[in-house]
C-alpha cells in the first residue's frame, strides 16, 4: 500500500459517534483547558475582541469566551481568513488526521499579528495504561493490537507550530494525574470524555476478558497511587505562536551584537580546549 492509498490514522466518524454521547461529569480535562486558557491570555498584553474557539464540546466554552465564535474541529475548518484575533484550537488536535493543516487553517483565520493557542493531549497521556494492556494482551493473546492513539511529544508538537508558519512559537505542558477506583472506572471516564480507541486499524471485535481482567491486576500492581486508588497520568500541553506581521521582533543577524554577552553577564570566559 503506497502511503498516497494508506487509510487516515483516526476513523473520525466513529469519533462523533462517541462524541455524540459525551458525559458532562467525565469532562474535567476540558475544564482544565478552559482554566489554562484563560491564565494564559491574561498574561498576555492585548485585549481580544474577535476570538475563534475550535472545540467538540462548545458548551463547556460558551460561558467562558461569550463573544467568541466557536466552530467544531471538521477537517475543513468553518472559518473566513483574516476574521479573528485570537484562535484557540482546545482539546481536539491529538485526534486530527491532519494536524499541520488544521494548524495552517487556523493561522489563516488570524489577522495579522494574531494569536493562536493550541491545548492538546501529550505523549505521557495514559502511560499506565498504555502498559497494562500491552502486557495483558501480550500475556493472555500472544500478540498486540493498535488500542491507545499515539500522541506526539512535546518537542515534535513545537515543530507544528513552524510548520503552521506561526510566528514566535512557544511549547510546554503540565502534568495532571486522576485516580480511579478501577480499571472500569477509569474507561468510564474516558468513555464519557470520548477518548476512548478510535484509530482506524483499531480491532473491530470484542476483546476477551481475560485480557482487561489482568491489565487490572496489572494496573494495581504497579499504577496504585498512596490513597489505594489507581493512578493515570494526563499530559496538558500548550502551543503559542503568532500569525507573521511585520511589527513583530525578528532575530539579528549573527555576528551584529554591539555587545559581549560575557559583559552583560559579568562573568569570565575561558578558551575551550581543542
Amino acid at each position: 500500500m503506497t502511503p498516497a492509498s494508506a487509510p487516515p490514522l483516526f476513523d473520525r466518524d466513529a469519533l462523533r459517534a462517541r462524541r455524540a454521547r459525551l458525559c458532562d461529569d467525565s469532562l474535567f480535562l476540558h475544564r482544565t483547558a478552559v482554566e489554562e486558557v484563560q491564565d494564559r491570555l491574561s498574561m498576555v498584553k492585548r485585549t481580544f475582541t474577535d476570538p475563534l474557539i475550535v472545540t467538540p464540546v462548545p458548551e463547556i466554552w460558551r460561558n467562558a469566551f461569550p463573544n467568541a465564535r466557536i466552530i467544531a474541529d471538521d477537517d475543513t475548518l468553518d472559518v473566513t481568513p483574516g476574521q479573528h484575533d485570537l484562535a484557540i484550537h482546545a482539546m481536539c488536535l491529538h485526534a486530527a488526521n491532519d494536524p499541520v493543516g488544521q494548524i495552517i487553517q487556523c493561522r489563516r483565520a488570524l489577522k495579522p499579528d494574531g494569536f493562536l493557542l493550541v491545548l492538546l493531549l501529550g505523549g505521557e497521556t495514559l502511560s499506565e495504561l498504555r502498559a497494562v494492556l500491552g502486557q495483558a494482551e501480550s500475556e493472555v493473546t500472544g500478540g498486540l493490537s493498535p488500542r491507545i492513539s499515539p500522541m506526539g511529544e512535546i518537542r515534535d508538537l513545537g515543530a507544528l507550530l513552524q510548520r503552521g508558519g506561526l510566528a514566535l512559537p512557544v511549547a510546554d505542558s503540565l502534568t495532571l494525574t486522576a485516580e480511579y477506583r478501577d480499571l472500569r472506572h477509569l474507561m468510564h471516564d474516558l468513555r464519557g470524555m470520548a477518548e476512548t480507541n478510535v484509530l482506524t486499524n483499531r480491532l473491530h471485535r470484542p476483546t476477551r476478558r481475560a485480557v482487561f481482567d489482568r491489565a487490572g491486576e496489572l494496573y494495581a500492581t504497579h499504577f496504585t497511587a498512596a490513597s489505594g486508588r489507581l493512578k493515570a497520568t494526563f499530559e496538558l500541553v500548550c502551543l503559542t505562536g503568532w500569525a507573521p506581521d511585520e511589527s513583530q521582533p525578528k532575530p539579528l543577524r549573527p555576528g551584529s551584537a554591539q555587545a559581549r554577552l560575557a559583559d552583560a553577564l559579568q562573568a569570565m570566559e575561558f578558551k575551550l580546549p581543542d
